[in-house]
């Protein structure tokens, strides 16, 4: 027999050395920091069924891993402190 999730529940989860509270609701669930307030994490059953929050999750981790744009071989784009090489006769 299954228990229906009708109301929060709450359990404290370690996660490589870190504390976190895991919060599940009819609605979905949440994964906040010990002590913290906003949640680092919070899903909803329907977008995580639907494949949406699996996007989410893709987009924010390239957002967070993003690096400056590299300059490319040419350096287009770029203005050249260099005079130019003049070709020898």
């Amino acid at each position: 027999m299954v228990t229906s999730l009708e109301k929060e529940l709450k359990r404290q989860v370690t996660v490589d050395g870190a504390q976190y509270i895991l919060t599940l609701h009819p609605d979905g669930f949440r994964l906040t920091g010990k002590g913290k307030r906003k949640p680092q994490v919070e899903l909803h059953w329907r977008d995580l069924l639907s494949g949406d929050a699996a996007m989410a999750v893709a987009l924010n981790a390239s957002l967070a891993h993003e690096s400056p744009p590299r300059p490319t071989a040419s350096g287009a784009g770029r203005p050249s402190s260099r005079k130019p090489i003049k070709a020898a006769r």
